[in-house]
């Protein structure tokens, strides 16, 4: 998708090099801070066993990091049920909606506990499946926000689960392209 550039998702050195390389070609620099953000990130995504490591990047912003992974759940998530779980003095804002592809989600604005730049966190369930996907956008300056938010957004939108017993199938709940945006469904 234009706008996205996943990066290899190797050893946590060989991913935090592509990643560097990605963000010293967005920005041009040779600024350290783009070091330790590339390792940052790179050590986070295998940490935590992610399936994508991206960076979001638009022409009227700096660029943000996308992560995502599929994570088990218990039982299928009920998304108001997740709403109601998020909250705290670090969330700005908590949304529910629908993707394009017909799955809930439910999209969290967060103050990082650094204190630096901005986040999102978004949650889309699989009403058929013990299942969720985490996607988290973390841009460092925050500058451009809403541009790489809007990128990101569209990306995670068309997100569709493969069927559990048969990689190859979508899973049944990949219901009719449409959908509303998560703007159109706030608490």
């Amino acid at each position: 998708m234009p706008g996205v550039t996943p990066v290899a998702l190797g050893t946590p050195e060989r991913t935090a090099a592509e990643l560097l390389a990605v963000l010293r070609r967005l920005k041009g620099t040779l600024d350290p801070g783009l070091e330790v953000s590339a390792t940052q990130a790179a050590e986070l995504a295998h940490q935590h066993g992610a399936g994508l490591l991206a960076v979001v990047e638009h022409p009227d912003a700096d660029p943000a990091l996308l992560m995502a992974g599929v994570v088990p759940v218990d039982r299928p998530t009920d998304p108001g049920e997740l709403g109601f779980h998020l909250d705290g003095p670090a969330i700005r804002e908590v949304t529910r909606g629908e993707t394009a592809t017909g799955y809930p989600v439910v999209i969290v604005e967060r103050i990082p506990a650094t204190g630096s730049g901005t986040q999102l966190q978004v949650v889309v369930t699989d009403p058929d499946h013990p299942r969720i996907a985490v996607f988290t956008l973390h841009s460092p300056t925050g500058r451009g926000w809403l541009d790489v938010v809007g990128i990101a957004g569209r990306f995670v939108s068309g997100v569709v689960f493969a069927d559990v017993n048969d990689p190859g199938t979508h899973s049944a709940s990949a219901r009719r392209p449409g959908g509303t945006s998560g703007r159109s469904a706030r608490r």
